[in-house]
């Protein structure tokens, strides 16, 4: 029953539209092969631009996430929660608003550098969206590293560079390894910054996939793409999980803790603070400012703001904020549900099951959003319309993008519940359910809060495959901004420039509850722990 309920759930909402849009393929292909289709569109150079932009962008990312890992790892601070606010916000925000976003940016105050749109354009905006994986990923392993190791060596005469490199460093490398998967595969698959920047001369996998499907009609060749795109997801997905593998850690011992700074040690830590700032932040404030001055050298006006409240085709942004909010509540609490059944599910799992369990689990997050709208469109339309214009439809698919988060927060909460604790309640009889409300969900609490709140922003921010399945009136208001971009006139850039900062406040407003609920999990983790290690 617990591992029937995600496997349903994933069967329907990713595998079923999937085989829809090959089984139309197939119907409509006149017998030319996959090869020959991949041929037709130059997949060899499409995927060439598509793996070498998403290794550009990750080695980028990598070497712009370093002053700020250490920075969240080695430095004790006032308000290092508001900190990791600035940091995450980016990360959860929609595509198409970073798109707008370093639009602002690259074409006012860096229009100098001559990189508004194109291939640079487009690893920075990417820069600035997946700097949180890497600071979270990296920072949490960093933080948890045992510091003694390097103290010794420091001891022994090793300078500081020689002490990192050859105690610190190793036990680190299979977290770098799985974040630049991560970001490795976020960049592979992105859709709304590379149409946004790229200008149209960028092409990837992703982008040429809508442009077959929805630009030519040429449903094969787009299907072809992405069958080749999926096989791409998988790679990644397999190198997260060989990165991520226990096994392969190195790290032990007691946590180093974080120094407040003192004296000289003020210089570097304020200009990493600063620098935090400028490339997490700077870019949001030219965001606010472009809301109320659209363009550049004009007037300042608050008609983007009065907007917000004026329709448009019957429908007002902020009415579309109310839609936005309730559909992302409903596929919150669907992603909870299933996600935390998935992780219990892989939890149990061990081997060649967990690990094959774990990569199907993550495949919805890495597969083109273009497709999956695209293959809801064509499997909607063979079903009764009462089923496909179901209030559901559109909190189920947000909910599919926002499982595989649920699940990376909740499986390793469980993994953490010692197994003494679960054995003991088995010996006095309780059944595998009461085992898990009386031992596992007051230990896991606070990270299915955590989980609901990443689930709840992922769900507000989705944009590829909802804007396939909007109507008038059930519209998104990340939908309904990059429909905005599309209009001619300055008041409707005005009003998708506050529509932006909008949906900016309410990301920034629930990832600070988030990241307040995760400090509050990181000390009852370490509370709890004593009392079960006293209870034991």
């Amino acid at each position: 029953m617990i591992t029937l309920v995600p496997v349903l759930f994933v069967a329907v909402f990713f595998g079923w539209p999937v085989v829809a849009l090959i089984n139309r393929a197939t119907r409509t292909s006149d017998g030319t092969g996959i090869v020959g289709l991949l041929r037709n569109t130059d997949a060899v150079g499409l995927l060439g631009i598509t793996l070498g932009q998403a290794l550009a962008s990750t080695l980028l990312v990598t070497v712009v996430s370093i002053p700020i890992v250490w920075l969240v790892a080695r430095v004790d601070l006032p308000g290092s929660r508001l900190l990791m606010v600035a940091v995450t916000v980016p990360f959860v925000l929609p595509t198409v608003v970073v798109g707008i976003v370093f639009r602002a940016v690259l074409g006012g105050p860096l229009a100098g550098l001559g990189i508004e749109t194109g291939f640079w354009a487009v690893l920075v905006a990417h820069v600035f969206l997946n700097v949180a994986v890497f600071v979270r990923v990296v920072g949490a392993a960093l933080r948890s590293q045992a510091g003694r190791a390097a103290e010794a060596a420091r001891c022994l005469g090793a300078g500081p560079l020689r002490a990192f490199v050859t105690v610190s460093l190793p036990p680190l490398l299979p977290a770098v390894g799985a974040a630049a998967s991560l970001v490795f595969l976020f960049c592979s698959t992105s859709f709304g910054v590379i149409i946004i920047l790229g200008d149209g001369r960028l092409r990837t996998l992703e982008t040429e996939i809508y442009q077959q499907a929805i630009g030519y009609f040429r449903i094969p060749e787009a299907v072809a793409l992405s069958m080749l795109q999926i096989v791409v997801v998988i790679g990644a997905l397999l190198l997260t999980r060989i990165f991520s593998d226990p096994a392969a850690s190195g790290a032990a011992g007691s946590p180093a803790r974080r120094r407040r700074p003192n004296g000289w040690m003020w210089l570097p830590v304020a200009a990493a603070i600063g620098y935090t700032l400028v490339l997490m932040v700077g870019p949001l404030l030219v965001l606010a400012i472009r809301s109320v001055r659209p363009t550049a050298g004009g007037d300042w006006t608050l008609r983007g703001y009065r907007g917000l409240g004026e329709q448009v085709n019957g429908i007002s942004p902020l009415d579309t904020l109310g839609y936005s909010l309730t559909t992302a509540a409903s596929a919150t609490a669907i992603a909870v549900v299933v996600g935390t059944l998935g992780a219990i599910a892989l939890h149990r799992a061990s081997g060649p099951f967990a690990v094959i369990g774990t990569v199907l689990a993550m495949i919805p997050l890495g597969v083109s959003a273009v497709t999956l709208g695209f293959g809801y469109l064509i499997a909607l339309a063979e079903l009764p319309a009462e089923v496909s214009a179901s209030p559901l439809v559109i909190p189920c698919v947000q909910a599919l993008i926002a499982v595989p988060f649920v699940i990376r927060v909740v499986l390793p909460a469980l993994e953490s519940v010692p197994a003494r604790l679960r054995q003991a309640a088995v010996v006095c009889g309780a059944s595998p359910w009461r085992v898990f409300w009386t031992v596992d969900l007051p230990t896991i609490g606070r990270s299915l809060g955590a989980a609901g709140g990443f689930a709840f922003v992922m769900a507000l921010g989705e944009f590829g495959a909802t804007g396939f399945l909007a109507q008038a009136d059930t519209t998104t208001l990340p939908v309904l901004i990059g429909s905005g971009l599309n209009r001619p006139g300055a008041d409707n850039l005005a009003t998708a420039m506050a529509s932006a900062m909008l949906l900016v406040a309410v990301t920034a407003l629930a990832v600070t509850v988030i990241e307040l609920l995760g400090t509050r999990t990181r000390r009852a983790a370490g509370k709890d722990s004593r009392e079960m290690q006293a209870v034991i």
